[in-house]
């Protein structure tokens, strides 16, 4: 069997694991399933593509977020790792090639929506115990839980899986959870003795730093002076404010584009493309 740490360093570029890394994976690959609190930035994500790259069949991510299902295809797709997703902005010929590529054994992973997963009467699940799962991955999983922030009524339904696919392991993942919502998701989940992973949240690498507003363009100019070729990710309060500075700062000479809610669909698209490609290097 290929090694983890060999899958890492072809495939994501990284010498190492961090933290409990390692040892989550390894857990996964014994066929155990396992709770994993990670804080954002921790490399959650490492946990379950690390395994589906060893595991012989698809590993199935479940993610309430399509942003974030597209961001991790296509950097999953930019290494190298054949990867797909389904979801509501794909037409019906789009997630039929998906299906295609699914049956014909070229996917490794492959990102479903909690609610696409579960739909009509539950044919998707049978689908995927055909097609001979290795790996379920469920991100972001306080979304199951009443005690959690961004509860969804569609991920209690997740506890099925284990009643279907009951020899596949299964990997929750979430960056927020207290006590009690750690209890909920795994009852919830219905998961088999599983191991939970509680990963510090001590971010060494993450400086925060706190100043007064006065003369805040100025500032932000001469905090990009000193960081000209790294890329980042500009927050504000509003859209309009996200517009005017992004159109600021492109006129400044800096390679900046708006992203929110209010954009067309296409247009915030191409804009994460770009910022994901490179070719753009700040993000309002």
């Amino acid at each position: 069997m290929v090694q983890p740490l060999e899958i890492l360093k072809k495939k994501f570029g990284y010498s190492g694991f961090r933290d409990q890394q390692s040892e989550i994976i390894n857990h996964v690959l014994a066929g155990k399933d396992a709770f994993v609190l990670m804080p954002t930035g921790g490399g959650k994500s490492i946990c379950y593509q690390v395994p589906a790259l060893i595991l012989d069949g698809p590993t199935v991510v479940i993610s309430p977020l399509i942003a974030l299902m597209k961001d991790q295809v296509d950097a999953l797709r930019v290494n190298g790792i054949a990867a797909a997703f389904i979801n509501s902005t794909q037409s019906s010929h789009e997630q039929a090639q998906v299906f295609r590529q699914l049956e014909d054994k070229e996917l490794k992973l492959i990102y479903l929506a909690p609610e696409r997963l579960l739909s009509h009467d539950g044919q998707m699940i049978g689908y995927l115990k055909r097609l001979g799962v290795s790996l379920i991955a469920i991100d972001e999983a306080h979304c199951i839980s009443q005690w959690g922030h961004d509860f969804r009524p569609e991920y209690l339904l997740l506890s099925r899986l284990k009643m279907e696919l009951p020899e596949v392991p299964v990997i929750a993942l979430t960056a927020t959870a207290d006590k009690l919502t750690q209890k909920d998701i795994l009852e919830k989940l219905a998961l088999h003795r599983p191991k939970t992973f509680l990963s510090s949240f001590n971010r060494a690498n993450i400086q925060y730093m706190v100043a007064p507003k006065s003369d805040s363009y100025q500032k932000l100019l001469d905090f990009l002076g000193e960081h000209q070729d790294e890329a980042g990710i500009i927050y504000t309060l509003s859209r309009q404010s996200t517009e005017g500075l992004s159109e600021r700062l492109s006129e400044a000479g800096y390679a900046a584009r708006p992203y929110h809610a209010g954009l067309e669909r296409k247009e915030r698209e191409k804009n994460q493309d770009l910022f994901l490609k490179d070719e753009v290097k700040i993000i309002l």
